[in-house]
């Protein structure tokens, strides 16, 4: 008897365990992988911000969400052998973007950029004075000494990429999207327990029921 309360309380736990596993296994993993993507920096273009192999947080955001100084994974077609790159919003449709092969001015004011590494400016670049076309972006990479950005491609709507072509805006705090998937990894946990303890229960119970009633002395 004492076997079968006990392979019936491990059924019950398991009923409470699997279904609230699978919730937040469904819920936490799913959403994350909706909302977020996960970014491992491949080159040095975003140095000093973002070093290589460092990984990253990206959420997706529609395109009229994106600001001037976002950071933004992007994959621009014919451009970077169609893979997703990592680099900075300065210009958003209708901005005017010029340089002087040193200093970046938006709208005729000099950009705010204290994310940039001094010193390196790629050797052979003339200045430009652009105009981004509407629903579209000016980006260029934080280590401009090494980094294959807008500036190489004035020819091309002037260097400017589609706002729609962005995959999602690199989070500096990644505290909640990782929260969500640890929920999920829970979920996964409490799940596979519940299983167990599902298990558990039907082989006890199994077996009290094949075990022999006891008989008295007579």
């Amino acid at each position: 008897m004492r076997q079968r309360r006990a392979g019936f309380r491990l059924r019950g736990a398991a009923w409470v365990l699997v279904p609230l596993g699978l919730a937040l296994a469904v819920g936490g993993t799913g959403y994350f992988f909706t909302a977020y993507r996960g970014v491992t920096v491949e080159g040095s273009a975003m140095e000093p911000t973002y070093r290589v192999g460092e990984r990253l947080v990206a959420e997706r955001v529609d395109a009229g969400e994106i600001r001037r100084g976002d950071v933004v994974l992007v994959r621009v077609p014919g451009r970077y052998g169609d893979l997703p790159v990592l680099q900075r919003v300065i210009g958003t449709g209708g901005d005017d973007v010029a340089s002087d092969g040193d200093r970046v001015t938006v709208n005729g004011k000099p950009a705010d950029e204290p994310y940039v590494r001094r010193g390196a400016v790629s050797p052979g670049l003339d200045p430009y004075d652009v105009k981004v076309p509407h629903g579209r972006l000016f980006l260029l990479g934080d280590n401009r000494g090494n980094a294959n950005d807008s500036r190489f491609f004035l020819d091309e709507r002037s260097g400017s990429v589609a706002a729609a072509g962005v995959l999602g805006r690199v989070r500096d705090d990644a505290t909640a999207p990782m929260a969500t998937l640890a929920l999920g990894v829970l979920g996964g946990v409490l799940t596979l327990a519940g299983i167990g303890l599902g298990i558990g229960g039907y082989a006890a119970g199994r077996n009290a029921a094949a075990r022999p009633a006891a008989t008295g002395r007579w």
